[in-house]
């Protein structure tokens, strides 16, 4: 169900219906249930006395707040990481940009999801800052709803993988100021892009 939801199987604002889940998957309504409470404490999944529990809609204030926060996190976690990083450990992520453009030049898309968020929590990971990268980690579902949007465009997947071109090279100098800088910018590049989108197809609700 998480799944679903975080990919965009179950569009925002469509019903969850227990008995309708149990009988899709084969069980019972009890691990159904008990499913869609903690989806609820989790944010992905609300409840309306009129229609019971449906998936929550993204508002404006959702997705900037989240890339907000993200900001702030792994454009530290990249500093700590141009700082802490073994010259060795920067290979996997050459590969990872080489692997994400033969993806993309074969049109992909699906795989692009999974090398995208590769890199980046291979990144982070040398921060060696366990609590940091849990932090970024809570925040991982959202982050995956966001990133599907942004890597749907040809154009906004292209420049994803020249600011991890980028973003690696100035590892490699261990320029601390120049990758957080940059993945800074890229952050907002993503969040200006997924603000457009959500309000062109209208799927953005007005919130404080």
């Amino acid at each position: 169900m998480k799944q679903a939801v975080v990919k965009g199987d179950i569009e925002p604002g469509a019903r969850v219906v227990e008995s309708v889940i149990g009988e899709s998957l084969g069980i019972s309504r009890t691990p159904v249930r008990e499913a869609i409470h903690k989806l609820e404490k989790e944010g992905l999944l609300a409840r309306s006395p009129s229609k019971g529990f449906f998936v929550a809609d993204l508002k404006r204030s959702d997705i900037e707040e989240t890339f907000g926060i993200r900001t702030v996190l792994e454009s530290y976690a990249a500093r700590l990481a141009a700082v802490h990083h073994r010259a060795n450990e920067l290979a996997p992520l050459a590969e990872k940009v080489e692997l994400y453009q033969e993806c993309l030049d074969r049109g992909d898309r699906e795989a692009l999801l999974g090398i995208n968020t590769q890199f980046h929590e291979m990144l982070y990971g040398l921060s060696r800052s366990p609590k940091l990268i849990k932090m970024i980690n809570d925040l991982k579902d959202q982050i995956y709803r966001f990133r599907r949007v942004i890597l749907n465009r040809d154009d906004m997947a292209k420049i994803s993988n020249e600011d991890h071109r980028l973003m690696l090279e100035l590892m490699r100098q261990r320029d601390a100021d120049g990758v957080e800088r940059v993945v800074r910018e890229h952050l907002l590049k993503g969040k200006d892009f997924v603000l457009v989108e959500f309000d062109r197809k209208g799927m953005v609700k007005e919130g404080a």
